[in-house]
Order: structure tokens, then sequence, then C-alpha cells
């Protein structure tokens, strides 16, 4: 009789994995990062429970658009007041918030419910080369 694999919270190992987004393209690194989010890189994924692993990103404003994004994409917020809905090009987001472009892009890619919200909780993305996780990230790379 088969039996297949169904991964409990308690058993999971989550990773801390480090990538820096100097030179990548924008929605290529969202995609990856999403994957690894919910555990989709993994053998032992489970649609329902949260595998997935914790993700660092580094050097935010260095990321690339493709085509005509920088100046075409726009970014639109509301503040909840009247005539409060602001827009902003690619190009004004990569020079005030650059680690805004990439959470956005990512928090788009995953699934709309409870579990995306815990998932994106584990993506940490800063602007230069200088985080505060290297405890994490160093324990993790000895253990592999």
């Amino acid at each position: 009789m088969n039996k297949s694999f169904c991964l409990k919270t308690e058993q999971r190992d989550p990773r801390w994995i480090l990538i820096d987004a100097k030179d990548l393209i924008v929605g290529r690194l969202a995609t990856r990062v999403a994957d690894i989010l919910r555990g989709k890189d993994e053998v032992f994924y489970t649609p329902h429970t949260d595998s997935g692993d914790y993700v660092v990103i580094i050097n935010a404003e260095k990321l690339v658009f493709t085509g005509n994004k920088l100046e075409q994409k726009e970014y639109t917020r509301y503040t909840g007041w009247m005539g409060g809905q602001k827009t902003m090009t690619a190009k004004q987001m990569l020079a005030r918030h650059p680690e805004d472009i990439i959470t956005l892009a990512v928090k788009r890619m995953l699934p709309k419910n409870k579990l995306a919200r815990q998932q994106i909780r584990r993506l940490k993305v800063y602007v230069g080369a200088q985080h505060p996780h290297i405890a994490q990230i160093s324990t993790t790379e000895a253990k592999n």
C-alpha cells in the first residue's frame, strides 16, 4: 500500500537563503523568491503547510527592468482620503523605495490567503550589501 507524505509544521526545518539582486530582472527574481517562500523548490512541498525558507535580498537598488518598464510601469496606492490615489513610476519607486518593488512583486505572486501572509513575513529586503541576518545565514551555509 502506498502512503503519501504530508509535512507537518513541527517537522519543518527552514533555511536562510541570501540573494544578491544586483543586475537581476525584477520578475524573474520575484518568481524564484515566491517559490522559495512557498517551499515549492523542496521535494516535500505540501500546499496547505508553511514549508518555505527565509529569504534575504541585498542590493535592492540595483534591480533591472526590461524594456520600457522603468518609465512606463506605474505603482498605484490609495491613502483612504478623497483624491488620495497616488501613482509612481518604476523609476521614481526605485529611487525612493527600492525594497518595496521586490516586496510587492513577490507578494502579488503568492496566493491570496492566510498562508501567504505568513510566507511574506519571511522575506527580508535591504538596500545595500549590509544586513542584520549574518548569523542565521552563516550557520545555514556551514550546515550545507
